[in-house]
């Protein structure tokens, strides 16, 4: 089925332009879904001579104002949720059930992120200091550029939308090609909200395009969310101009089970973080370290709840696991899986891609390797597939530092039922955020941050807004 046949930007001169186009497969039923322009050259300029034009006047607007716009946008993708959700898993495989919950926590993401604006825009006063009056105050940056994923599309935009359109910017969206249509949806949604003709544009872009958008002078914020090697490919261009960037990248997120651990939650909660979303995710749980005097019933319960996974069509309310989203995928965890392998692990479930029992479908079986080791690439190379590697340790200080040593330092959880414990060991782990008895979560309330080649920059809470706005110190003596 085809979602549409030739999508056009919405422009708001409304002008179609020539250019190369993007074809997105189902990867369940490896049909054509759709069909989208990318921009030339005099369209990306026309797009971005709006966006600046839009933002002008928007930047003048009252935060009130614009958090009007954005309730109306939110309305707006809330009635239209049902359809975005079937389009999500129509493009990139997840299931039906999964891309409904992921409308329903943009909706949640986009009410807490506006419920933070009015504090973190609001200009923040000093006391008067020898008669001189003094404050620093927040303007909109400009013209921001959004470079989205595939894996989480709506969810991670919404990151990012909602405070630069509440910090006073205008924002061109730009999607993964695995799901372009989630930028219309945006604009979509954004248009019918009545929003100001180029405040919110989809912008459809091969990667030579993008970075010719990235050079123009008028964009002045990028935030890249995808791999390590394009976030790095976004970071060299943007050095170019000095602007800021938001860079969240890949991981490598381990689990650490301790023998103190309730290995019925751990082991539920492991699981459920390694291969949900078919493990797409960068704060998925890839590796796991486990007390050695409770790891043979980890594996026991591990395996046990991995067999219980349905693969099968996405669109389908039994489906438990979709397809991989990227034609090459299968073929690089098979080898990431054999060389584990080759080097003594043990293949406990799973290990090889597949079709559904209908014979449809690019999926990988959902795969637990024991006794790993970190010589192995599943143990410190991004799998981002249904893929766990689990190794035993002896000590607390043997699992952090294997926790530690890797190149990725997004999110590590802890699962231990000794609070103090937790407490401890947090500290010591070099990654943005620590979860205790819980894992792959995003809590919007508290920032989110990547170190080392996880990323740079902040997402997430007031913090967020201070990616979108540049800081004007007032100091003013005033006449008598």
């Amino acid at each position: 089925m085809m979602l549409t046949k030739r999508v056009a930007v919405r422009v708001p001169r409304r002008v179609r332009w020539a250019g190369s186009m993007v074809t997105v497969d189902n990867p369940y039923t490896g049909e054509t879904v759709a069909e989208v322009d990318e921009v030339d050259e005099p369209r990306m300029l026309a797009q971005i001579d709006d966006a600046t034009s839009a933002h002008d006047a928007w930047a003048t607007t009252r935060v009130s104002d614009r958090l009007q716009l954005l309730s109306r946008f939110v309305e707006s993708f809330e009635a239209r949720s049902d359809a975005f959700a079937r389009q999500v898993s129509m493009q990139m495989g997840k299931p039906l059930s999964q891309a409904q919950g992921e409308m329903k926590t943009t909706v949640a993401r986009a009410k807490t992120m506006m419920a933070f604006a009015e504090d973190a825009l609001a200009d923040y006063h000093l006391d008067d200091r020898d008669g001189i009056q003094r404050k620093i105050a927040r303007e909109p940056i400009g013209p921001v550029l959004l470079l989205c994923p595939w894996n989480y599309p709506m969810l991670c935009a919404i990151n990012s939308l909602v405070p630069a359109i509440a910090a006073g910017n205008s924002v061109l969206v730009k999607m993964s090609d695995r799901t372009p249509l989630c930028a219309d949806a945006f604009a979509e949604c954004f248009d019918a909200a009545g929003a100001p003709s180029g405040l919110v544009q989809a912008f459809h872009a091969s990667h030579d395009r993008v970075a010719q958008a990235i050079s123009h002078p008028a964009i002045s914020f990028v935030n890249f969310t995808g791999s390590v090697e394009g976030g790095r490919a976004v970071y060299g261009t943007v050095a170019k101009r000095f602007i800021d960037v938001g860079l969240e990248l890949g991981g490598k997120d381990a689990a650490y089970v301790c023998e103190d651990a309730d290995l019925e939650q751990a082991v539920a909660g492991v699981v459920d973080g390694a291969f949900y979303n078919a493990g797409q995710s960068c704060c998925g749980v890839e590796r796991v370290y486990v007390h050695e005097s409770v790891y043979s019933e980890f594996i026991d319960r591990a395996k046990a709840l991995t067999e219980e996974y349905v693969l099968g069509d996405p669109l389908n309310s039994l489906t438990t696991m979709g397809p991989v989203a990227q034609k090459r995928q299968p073929d690089f965890l098979r080898d990431q899986v054999e060389q584990a392998r080759s080097l003594g692990a043990q293949i406990v479930i799973g290990g090889q891609p597949c079709t559904d029992a209908s014979g449809k479908g690019r999926f990988f079986q959902p795969t637990l390797a024991v006794d790993c080791t970190h010589e192995m690439s599943l143990m410190v190379e991004e799998s981002f597939g249904p893929v766990v590697g689990v190794m035993s340790v002896a000590s607390d200080e043997q699992a952090v530092d294997f926790m530690n040593d890797s190149p990725y330092g997004l999110t590590a959880s802890i699962w231990t039922t000794d609070n103090a414990r937790a407490n401890e060991l947090a500290p010591k782990l070099d990654v943005g955020t620590v979860f205790q008895n819980r894992c792959d979560y995003l809590d919007p309330e508290l920032p989110w941050s990547g170190r080392k080649a996880s990323g740079k920059g902040v997402s997430l809470s007031h913090l967020a807004f201070n990616s979108f706005t540049r800081t004007k110190s007032y100091n003013l003596r005033r006449a008598k």
